[in-house]
């Protein structure tokens, strides 16, 4: 496992290059992220989606006190969390980019709540610490597991920024069995700084991007295959044809919640 300085190290770099955008160039997302689609497994059982949230929006805190970590944790049930893009740590919970409109962050956590599992999710605050967030991250699914909940009972799903926080989170914790899905992750140049750092895929790990999206995604097939027989357990890779690239990861649409609710409940 690669140490604390390392992966600081590569996090870090994570975080310049999903910077960039503000800055006019490079990989960005701070305020540009495209619409999810994805296709699900020819294979995989169809799951209807619930309707977008109609209720009023939550304030942050009654956002944190529904989607907080449990103070009581039963092992009987699914748990899942949702690490958010950029845009609501640069903008807060009505972040809207101009070229993709709103991130619908609190209709996302609903409609994967809706499929039965118990959501936790943090809005980040601007600027935050991805080492940090992982760390954190990582302990509660560490304190999840000493509860008695099964590891593939855990789900960890990242969009963005978050996906790169989840993919540290998958080296940190080590658990040949819990699940992960990375969506809009994997450029280049961040599988470039992951293999400097010797970041390690350990679970079961689904990439999901827009074919459309080079410019901010891309394969993680190169990862996959550096972490093979080191941890990483069932691993597949989705590429949708939705054509709106990055901006797939701001709304909760069907072609890329069915294959993570799948791909959780190890339907896939």
């Amino acid at each position: 496992m690669p140490s604390r300085t390392v992966l600081c190290k590569v996090i870090t770099l994570i975080l310049i290059a999903l910077s960039l955008a503000s800055c006019g160039g490079g990989l960005p997302e701070a305020s540009v992220e495209p619409p999810l689609i994805a296709s699900p497994s020819p294979t995989a059982t169809v799951i209807p989606t619930a309707p977008a949230m109609d209720s009023p929006q939550l304030t942050s805190t009654a956002l944190a006190a529904r989607y907080g970590f449990p103070t009581d944790i039963d092992p009987t049930i699914r748990y899942l969390f949702y690490l958010h893009g950029r845009i609501l740590e640069d903008q807060g919970l009505s972040a809207i980019s101009p070229e993709y409109g709103e991130y619908q962050y609190q209709e996302i956590l609903s409609v994967l709540e809706s499929h039965g599992f118990a959501v936790i999710s943090e809005q980040r605050p601007k600027n935050a610490d991805g080492w940090e967030y992982a760390q954190r991250t990582t302990s509660q699914v560490t304190e999840l597991l000493k509860a008695g909940v099964p590891a593939g009972s855990i789900t960890v799903v990242g969009s963005s920024k978050g996906a790169a926080i989840a993919t540290v989170v998958s080296d940190l914790v080590g658990n040949s069995d819990v699940n992960y899905v990375l969506l809009g992750s994997c450029h280049p140049t961040l599988i470039d700084d992951w293999k400097q750092g010797g970041l390690i895929l350990s679970g079961n790990v689904l990439a999901i991007y827009d074919f459309a999206d080079d410019e901010y995604s891309g394969s993680c097939e190169e990862l996959f295959n550096l972490s093979d027989g080191k941890g990483l357990s069932r691993h597949d890779e989705l590429v949708l044809q939705v054509g709106t690239g990055h901006g797939i990861l701001y709304k909760p649409l069907p072609e890329w919640v069915l294959p993570t609710v799948q791909w959780a409940n190890q339907e896939w």
